[in-house]
C-alpha cells in the first residue's frame, strides 16, 4: 500500500526536523522544505497527497503563497495550515475557507497524525473558486459604487455640493473599467500611466461643480477605501499568491487617475482665469 505523501513546509529548522522524523516513523513519505521558493518548485514538479506549511514565513510569500500554488497545481492536495497565534481573527475565517484545517503550534504528534488521517478520511476536498482580482472588481462594481457613496454621504464637506446620485457616481464606471483592464493587462507597477481622458473629464467637471482639489483627493482615497472592503468581503475566493502585487497595481492605478483628473481640474481653473 503506498505511503500517504506530504509536503512539509517551515523555515524554522528546530521545527521542521524533528517533525519530519517523527512523521515518517509514523509512516508518511515525507518531504520537507524550508523556504517558500523551494516549496513552489516541489509543487509544479510533484504530487503530494497532503500540504502541512507554516503560514509565517520570512522572505517572499508565506504559507497562503504555497497553499494557492498547490490548489492551482494539485487540488486534490488536503491543504493545513500551522500557526502560533491560538485566537484567530476575522480574517483567518476566510483563511480557512481556502485551507482544509488550521492547526495551532505547538501540536503533539499524535494529534498531528490523527488530524492529517482524519482530513485524508473525509475524502477528496472541496475544490474551491478561485477568482481574479480584476473579476472579482468586475462582478462586484455596482457594488463596490454604493459602498463608495455610502461613505461619501458620511463627509460634511463634499455633501455640500449638491449632486444627484447619477451626478455623483457616473465617473466610477470607467475608472473601475480602467481599473480592471489594467489589473488584466499587467503592466509593472510604476510604469507610464495609461492615459485616461476620462479622468481628465472627470477632473474638469468636478471643477465646474464646485468642488475643492482637496473634496477630489478624499472621494480618491474613499474609493480605495471600497475597493479594498469589497475585496476583504471576497477573500475566500481570491488567489493569495498574487494579492499583495494586486493590491499595489489597485492604488497604483488610482493614484494615477486621480493625478490625471487634478490635471483636468487645473487645466478648467486656468481657463476661467481661477487659481488652481
Amino acid at each position: 500500500m503506498a505511503r500517504t505523501r506530504i509536503l512539509l513546509v517551515d523555515d524554522d529548522v528546530l521545527v521542521r526536523e524533528p517533525l519530519d522524523l517523527l512523521l515518517q516513523l509514523r509512516g508518511f513519505d515525507v518531504t520537507a522544505s524550508g523556504d517558500v521558493a523551494e516549496a513552489l518548485k516541489l509543487i509544479s514538479s510533484n504530487v503530494y497527497d497532503v500540504l502541512l506549511t507554516d503560514l509565517h514565513m520570512p522572505g517572499a510569500g508565506d504559507g497562503l503563497t504555497v497553499v494557492s500554488a498547490m490548489r492551482h497545481a494539485n487540488p486534490k492536495t488536503v491543504t493545513m495550515l500551522l500557526s502560533g497565534f491560538p485566537e484567530m481573527d476575522t480574517a483567518s475565517q476566510a483563511i480557512l475557507l481556502q485551507v482544509d484545517q488550521i492547526l495551532v503550534k505547538p501540536m503533539k504528534i499524535n494529534a498531528l497524525v490523527k488530524a492529517i488521517n482524519l482530513q485524508l478520511a473525509r475524502g477528496t476536498p472541496q475544490v474551491r473558486a478561485i477568482e481574479t482580482v480584476a473579476t472579482i472588481l468586475e462582478r462586484t462594481s455596482e457594488l463596490t459604487i454604493k459602498d463608495w457613496f455610502e461613505h461619501i454621504r458620511k463627509d460634511d464637506r463634499v455633501m455640500t455640493i449638491p449632486l444627484t446620485y447619477e451626478e455623483r457616481t457616473c465617473h466610477l464606471h470607467q475608472v473601475l473599467r480602467d481599473l480592471i483592464h489594467r489589473l488584466r493587462a499587467s503592466h509593472p507597477i510604476g510604469s507610464k500611466e495609461l492615459i485616461s481622458t476620462a479622468a481628465v473629464e472627470h477632473g474638469a467637471n468636478r471643477h465646474k461643480q464646485g468642488y475643492s482639489s482637496a473634496m477630489m483627493v478624499e472621494e480618491s482615497r474613499i474609493l480605495q477605501v471600497s475597493i479594498f472592503h469589497t475585496l476583504q468581503n471576497n477573500l475566500a475566493g481570491i488567489d493569495f499568491s498574487i494579492l499583495l502585487t494586486e493590491v499595489m497595481t489597485i492604488a497604483d492605478e488610482i493614484d494615477s487617475q486621480l493625478s490625471q483628473a487634478m490635471t483636468g481640474y487645473a487645466t478648467e481653473s486656468a481657463r476661467e482665469g481661477l487659481p488652481a
